[in-house]
């Protein structure tokens, strides 16, 4: 059974960075592609940035050159590794991964904040 385990939130300044990791159990996952998605409070989630599994990405033009999402298949990883923080970064980071067979997981969530 397939389970998600995120990690590498917390508190930084603005203009810090942090690397969010999402590591998927199961011997026999096979992952197709990841993402990370986002949610403030009394905001609706947004996509952040997503990898699909021939290696093209994308990402929300509010991230663009500050974020980079990247993939380890070896260790069943997606990673997200965030640069140039701003305060409106703050949110809860969610991981999405989807597997060759069209399965869909997401994370249990990590809070990111961003002070001033």
């Amino acid at each position: 059974q397939v389970h998600l385990v995120e990690s590498g939130g917390g508190l930084v300044q603005a203009g810090g960075s942090l690397r969010l990791s999402c590591a998927a159990s199961g011997s026999g996952f096979s992952l197709d592609t990841g993402g990370w998605y986002r949610q403030a409070p009394g905001e609706q989630r947004e996509l952040v940035a997503r990898v699909f599994w021939r290696g093209s990405t994308n990402y929300a033009d509010s991230v663009k050159g500050r974020f980079t999402i990247f993939r380890d298949n070896a260790k069943n990883t997606v990673y997200l590794q965030m640069n140039s923080l701003k305060p409106e970064d703050t949110a809860v980071y969610y991981c999405y991964l989807r597997d060759r067979y069209n399965a869909e997981y997401w994370g249990q969530g990590t809070q990111v904040t961003v002070s001033s």
